[in-house]
């Protein structure tokens, strides 16, 4: 069974929706036949990485696809990058894909800095991450930075029902609105959750489909009314949420809701948002750093 996310990535630069300033700038790059190193930066699931790829196949370029966050350290660079890099390709240009690079480590992105520069002349770097401030500034500035802003929930709506029709798949207009509130901006996590709830043609959403979509604001009601570690742990447990990266921004946003030490809990939020890029499960992190915020 072929994955929906991957069946039904964009193909042409056509076929991407949203980002039409980004589109315009791109399309330029391939009638040129060459790009500068990118930076893609936006939410998850938000179309980076199909756009990384539009682009390698526009230009028809020798790549190399790296998830950074499996391989984030300096070995990545040394044992892949560099010698691809130094090595003659057979398509019309080189380029690296580093996905994800916000999770490389600080010394694998200091090393890359030396690299790109190195290699100028036969390979280009295009960047993805979610969060631009873990990308060290000396990166950034040897980068063209586009923010990949997701399309709207019409635009994903029409995609929705574009693919139902083509899996023959009877279309459920209240429980596609349903899985796009709730996963929403995230496009993957739509379309994952989607081909999931289906069932002999029709849409069948079950419990574990939808994850509670206010358990944001319940975590700060909780903080607010200064409630136990328990009653915040079982929020996050109720929510059904496997990522909580939103959850940081929107308690830094909502800071002076619930404490008078600011200061301390800002530095609090960003210690465990640090620590979250690298931890296996990410709840008890979450959990660690809520039950610090109730301490002050």
């Amino acid at each position: 069974m072929d994955i929906w996310t991957e069946k039904y990535r964009p193909s042409t630069l056509e076929e991407y929706i949203g980002n039409e300033s980004v589109k315009e700038k791109v399309a330029e790059f391939l009638d040129k036949g060459s790009i500068q190193n990118l930076l893609l930066y936006g939410s998850a699931g938000g179309g980076k990485t199909s756009l990384a790829k539009l682009i390698v196949k526009g230009l028809e370029a020798d790549y190399l696809y790296i998830n950074a966050s499996d391989e984030r350290g300096i070995d990545t660079i040394r044992e892949k990058i560099i010698p691809f890099a130094s090595t003659i390709g057979f398509g019309s240009s080189k380029i690296v894909i580093l996905d994800e690079a916000d999770y490389l480590t600080p010394q694998a992105q200091a090393t890359l800095r030396n690299t790109i520069e190195s290699f100028s002349n036969t390979c280009r770097f295009i960047f993805t991450c979610n969060y631009l401030d873990r990308i060290i500034a000396p990166l950034q500035s040897r980068c063209l930075a586009f923010s990949i802003i997701p399309p709207s929930k019409r635009e994903v709506a029409a995609k929705v029902v574009d693919i139902l029709k083509k899996e023959n798949t009877e279309l459920d207009k209240d429980a596609v609105g349903q899985i796009i509130q709730t996963h929403y901006p995230d496009i993957r996590k739509v379309l994952n959750t989607l081909q999931g709830s289906i069932k002999n043609g029709k849409i069948k959403l079950d419990s574990t489909s939808l994850v509670n979509t206010d358990f944001e604001q319940k975590i700060l009601d909780g903080l607010k009314a200064k409630t136990t570690i328990t009653n915040l742990r079982q929020i996050l447990a109720d929510s059904g949420a496997q990522q909580f990266d939103s959850l940081f921004r929107f308690l830094y946003d909502n800071v002076n809701e619930f404490t008078n030490n600011v200061g301390v809990a800002i530095v609090i939020i960003a210690q465990y948002q640090y620590e979250y890029s690298f931890v296996i499960d990410k709840e008890i992190c979450v959990a660690a750093m809520l039950n610090k915020l109730l301490e002050i």
